[in-house]
């Protein structure tokens, strides 16, 4: 079980963002925090896997804790969850260490596709102590893997967040170059990142050779800066 620390200053969010949290299979709500003094009281206590951290509070900025979080030598996990829009707070958490940035406000499946990855990348990296690039790929795929809706017939959200990982790692690449990093074949490498493609989390790109047809590579798009706030 997961247990979680959620960090609100907003009583009416809190309690949503901890509903939230609770109907999610896997993790648990182990105390909320409606300040930085509270939070970490909550966290000094132990026990605590996942921060769900809002940057706006009372006593202080949520960048400020998650900084003495780490000055603390906490290696505890930080999923930001904040309104705030602005490119050097998001490079800041990212930079920091935070596994996810979700803007507020936002819907209960959000959060769950958030929190479902993060479960995922926790499964996979429990108790390891070696592990090749290969899983690191997997692993990193899981906690970012992109929400592209349903899933055609005969895929699944595990491949898909290992391509997601190779095509981070690799770069612009090809179906054959993505299917022999991974060991798979080059049509299940090409349907995924088709896939990918088609709901404009990668992009194609041609590469002409000297003689035949082009080859047809892939890369990540990349995302836009968030947008500034108005007013």
């Amino acid at each position: 079980m997961i247990r979680v620390l959620v960090v609100e200053d907003e009583p009416i969010a809190a309690r949503a963002h901890k509903a939230y949290v609770e109907r999610i299979g896997g993790f648990e709500v182990a105390a909320v925090a409606n300040s930085r003094i509270e939070a970490e009281r909550a966290l000094a206590k132990g026990g605590i896997d996942l921060v769900l951290l809002d940057l706006h509070l009372p006593d202080g900025n949520g960048l400020d804790l998650f900084r003495r979080i780490r000055a603390a030598g906490s290696t505890v996990d930080v999923m930001v969850v904040s309104s705030a829009r602005d490119a050097d707070v998001v490079r800041s958490a990212v930079a920091q260490g935070a596994v996810q940035y979700l803007l507020k406000p936002f819907a209960f499946n959000a959060l769950r596709d958030r929190l479902t990855s993060y479960r995922e990348f926790a499964e996979q990296v429990a108790g390891a102590e070696d592990v090749d690039q290969a899983s690191v790929v997997r692993a990193l795929g899981m906690l970012r893997a992109p929400n592209t809706g349903s899933l055609p017939k005969g895929m699944t959200k595990e491949t898909l967040a290992i391509v997601v990982g190779a095509l981070r790692e690799l770069g612009d690449a090809s179906a054959t170059q993505i299917g022999d990093f991974l060991g798979v074949s080059r049509i299940t490498a090409r349907r995924y990142l088709e896939h990918l493609a088609d709901t404009n989390v990668a992009e194609r790109t041609l590469k002409y050779g000297q003689v035949g047809r082009p080859e047809t590579r892939y890369g990540l798009r990349r995302a836009d800066p968030p947008n500034q706030p108005m007013g």
